[in-house]
């Protein structure tokens, strides 16, 4: 038995992360709607007391989790810390004295409570003031009914609106206009606006040696020479060969030992989080958390799959996927500015090669589309057992590179 399981940001207005929902299947054959609710929390739950670690999939932060009437009425979100978890009513569930019972003694417990997919009835109104959040999705709700809405919920403060399926800038923004104050989707990985922006020295350095670490021969000399001209690269250097990623047992004390016992391949990882994060500027450190996770979770299919001469292509690709909306430009333009080998380019921008097949089905996993993702892993010939402990890996090791970055 396999535990599937992926998640999706929720951030704040200043597109902080406040917490992500997780979602759900029963294997990569049971693709939602077919899978029954109540099997789907249970094991959802059961996954996180038995199988991962809920901190390691959410790195801290709430979970959002789906509970039907019949999970609610079993008590099953008491099993799980009322800090480690938003409890989401699904929008299946009728509102009544039965659910307004249960959603009381959750509150009184001190709980979080939302309201998924919220459609608008007035006998909501007895839950509002039990209620923190209630999530609206944008792709389905007219504009008319999300301004009835916002009256409706006036009169209670303490509720925050939460904007769901927001899938471009200008929804967003729609959203961030009309005082909603968290949001789910994927605006934050599309482009903001199309622009040019230019790489300073320090990241030009960077892409360089990228380069220079994608050879087969390392230059070992030439690297750290580089990193000794630049006070920031050796700090971070520094930083990341003595963190807890790394179970060593003396300090690493200069450049150059530094670069010896990471070795080639940890060096290309470093440098490549690095130039995505010193790239990034003011935009989400999700967006680089999830940059990381790709790169590591496309390194690892690679691993398994081992089909790839150097696995670190893999890692290379996943990391880059999203370069487009670090930089607010269209993929093919950012591939001219970066000295990438062509298998990585022709993935990039065109959506070709064994390294782009690693990369739909992380994009598959993103969005706990198990059917999609089956079907790339029956085309690779992956073993389906490992794929989920793969993402597991990638999450907690993200998890981990962001503590270092901070």
């Amino acid at each position: 038995m396999y535990f599937y399981a992926a998640r999706q940001p929720i951030l704040d207005r200043n597109k902080q992360l406040v917490g992500y929902e997780l979602l759900f299947r029963d294997g990569v054959d049971n693709v939602f709607p077919d899978i029954d609710g109540d099997e789907a929390t249970t094991r959802l739950i059961e996954g996180s007391q038995f199988n991962f670690g809920l901190e390691d999939l959410t790195d801290n932060k709430p979970a959002y989790i789906n509970f039907t009437l019949e999970t609610l009425q079993k008590g099953y979100p008491t099993l799980l810390g009322k800090d480690q978890i938003v409890v989401e009513i699904l929008e299946t569930i009728q509102p009544g004295k039965r659910l307004l019972a249960i959603v009381k003694e959750l509150k009184e417990k001190g709980y979080t409570l939302a309201l998924d997919d919220y459609i608008h009835q007035p006998v909501w109104r007895h839950f509002y003031p039990f209620i923190d959040i209630i999530k609206i999705d944008f792709l389905s709700c007219e504009l008319d009914t999300i301004h009835t809405i916002i009256e409706e919920v006036k009169p209670y403060p303490h509720i925050k609106l939460l904007a769901e399926k927001v899938e471009t800038y200008e929804k967003y923004q729609l959203a961030l206009d009309l005082g909603f104050a968290y949001f789910q989707g994927f605006f934050f990985s599309k482009p903001e606006m199309v622009q040019s922006k230019t790489l300073p020295p320090s990241e030009i350095a960077l892409a360089e040696l990228l380069y220079e670490t994608s050879a087969v021969e390392v230059n070992l000399k030439k690297i750290t020479e580089v990193f000794e001209r630049d006070v920031n690269l050796s700090y971070k250097l520094l930083r990341y060969s003595n963190s807890a990623a790394f179970k060593r047992r003396a300090e690493i004390s200069t450049i150059k030992q530094a670069l010896i016992v990471l070795g080639a391949e940890e060096i290309k990882k470093f440098l490549s989080l690095l130039f995505a994060a010193q790239v990034a500027g003011d935009k989400p450190a999700e967006l680089i958390r999830l940059s990381l996770t790709r790169a590591r979770f496309t390194e690892l299919l690679a691993i398994n799959h081992n089909k790839l001469k150097d696995t670190g292509m893999a890692f290379l690709t996943g990391m880059m996927s999203l370069m487009d909306a670090i930089l607010d430009e269209d993929m093919a333009g950012v591939m001219k500015k970066l000295p990438l080998s062509n298998d990585i380019k022709l993935a990039l921008v065109d959506d070709e090669g064994l390294l782009a097949q690693y990369l739909r089905l992380v994009k598959q996993y993103e969005q706990a589309n198990w059917q999609g993702a089956n079907a790339i892993q029956d085309e690779l010939g992956l073993a389906a057992e490992k794929v989920p402990g793969a993402y597991h890996d990638a999450v907690h090791w993200a998890n981990e590179q962001m503590k270092v970055l901070g």
